[in-house]
């Protein structure tokens, strides 16, 4: 792995300004946070390989043919609906508890399946799967806001993306080889959830306010598990969760932006198959390989992301814009490679969109509020994955086809862009007044 995105060893207290965690054991911890932000992607992934088996198990149950893939995407339904309000249950009840216990939780719900004979059933259960994934995601990204500061962060916040990456081929691949035991058999890989959770209980530390751990004999209090606040050592307002009215004009605008980078950061994963058999491409292996380099140059972008110059916020107009180019080439693409070409431009910058936005709203968001900011971020994120096939599919009705419609998004993504970089230059001509 390079080293701008090694897993840092933990300096002693003194070291708390650089962003890093004041005591031992950051390497472990911060391991279990990836280990942990890779679950929703195995739920969204493992089971895909073996949907045919299924479809054919369930082939007398009426309404089969939407049932079955729906127990797929479910689960990312129920985590956009239901992360904020997993982002209250952080701040309320406790980073560490509430990722514990979702995590056992993750592994019963995940593998109801092998043993419930009804499809309305376990499409219950993955709904359930979802809930929890929520909860998973919002706590791991809240945690590590919490352990870490400054590139320190946004170094694991990149790592978390490449891990994600990464981990959802591995995952494909891992469904496929276990599926031909039977399309049961993949989901005994969320047992993981019970080797997880006593593992986070005793390794993880409970989170103090002022965004990083404290050093023993510092006098910060501890995060409170119940209702109640805690001091801080960074000016962050005392009152509970429940009371401390949350900011919410302070990230509407990244979580709107964050909405429209979900459409961006699904487009190529979903919708290259199409593209590519568009053009006369039904090759799986094909398609296969354009999937896995569109993966690997996400993973490449997120790589680059703590090498760049500048803010995550200064990057984010020329990020969109090389996203833009992406998806222009696509739209305009007459053969497979400039089509594959075009996807591989657009990952590498959607690899660096990604970390980008999630590290601008947590650089604003103080200790109290982080638990629901990060839910409501986490939110907008999913609610724009879903909504990206939906909208594909009107705009490429109305404009003649997908690769049209993949153009348009690209055109979309340059004007949000300039619209950025004006509203950027704006502000500075401001503060220069």
């Amino acid at each position: 792995m390079p080293e701008s995105l090694s897993l840092p060893a933990s300096p002693p207290a003194s070291a708390s300004a650089s962003g890093a965690l004041p005591h031992g054991g950051g390497k472990g911890r911060a391991a279990l946070l990836m280990a942990g932000s890779c679950l929703p992607v195995l739920g969204a992934v493992l089971i895909a390989p073996v949907l045919p088996r299924m479809q054919d198990h369930f082939a007398s149950v009426a309404g089969a043919e939407v049932l079955v893939p729906v127990v797929l995407t479910v689960p990312a339904l129920a985590l956009a609906l239901l992360a904020p309000f997993a982002g209250v249950l952080v701040d309320r009840l406790g980073r560490k508890r509430l990722l514990v216990v979702a995590t056992a939780l993750y592994a019963v719900f995940g593998t109801a399946p092998l043993w419930l004979d009804s499809l309305g059933a376990i499409v219950a259960s993955r709904v359930l799967v979802g809930v929890v994934e929520g909860a998973i995601m919002t706590c791991c990204t809240t945690l590590i806001g919490d352990y870490y500061t400054g590139r320190t962060r946004e170094r694991y916040l990149a790592l978390q993306t490449v891990c994600a990456s990464a981990s959802a081929t591995a995952f494909f691949v891992i469904g496929g080889a276990v599926g031909s035991a039977g399309w049961r058999a993949p989901f005994w890989l969320y047992a993981v959830g019970l080797l997880l959770a006593p593992v986070m209980a005793a390794a993880l530390p409970r989170p103090r306010p002022g965004g990083t751990d404290a050093a023993p004999g510092t006098g910060v209090t501890e995060e409170r598990d119940g209702a109640t606040g805690a001091a801080t050592a960074a000016g962050v307002a005392e009152l509970p969760a429940q009371v401390r009215p949350f900011p919410l004009r302070r990230l509407a605008g990244i979580c709107v932006l964050t909405v429209f980078g979900g459409m961006v950061f699904y487009t190529v994963p979903v919708e290259t198959a199409y593209l590519l058999d568009d053009l006369g491409v039904t090759s799986t292996g094909v398609i296969g390989l354009a999937t896995a380099l569109a993966s690997a140059a996400t993973v490449a972008g997120s790589l680059a992301f703590t090498r760049l110059p500048g803010t995550p916020e200064s990057r984010l107009p020329a990020v969109l814009a090389l996203c833009a180019a992406g998806f222009v080439v696509m739209g305009l693409a007459g053969n497979p490679v400039l089509l594959i070409a075009g996807g591989i431009l657009n990952c590498v910058g959607t690899g660096i969109l990604l970390p980008s936005l999630l590290t601008v709203a947590m650089s604003r968001l103080d200790y109290a509020d982080r638990g629901r900011g990060t839910g409501l971020w986490t939110a907008a994120f999913f609610a724009g994955e879903f909504v990206c096939p939906l909208v594909l599919l009107g705009v490429a009705s109305a404009a003649g086809g997908l690769a049209a419609a993949v153009g348009l998004l690209g055109i979309a993504s340059a004007l949000v862009s300039a619209g950025l970089l004006l509203a950027r230059r704006r502000v500075r001509a401001v503060e220069s007044r």
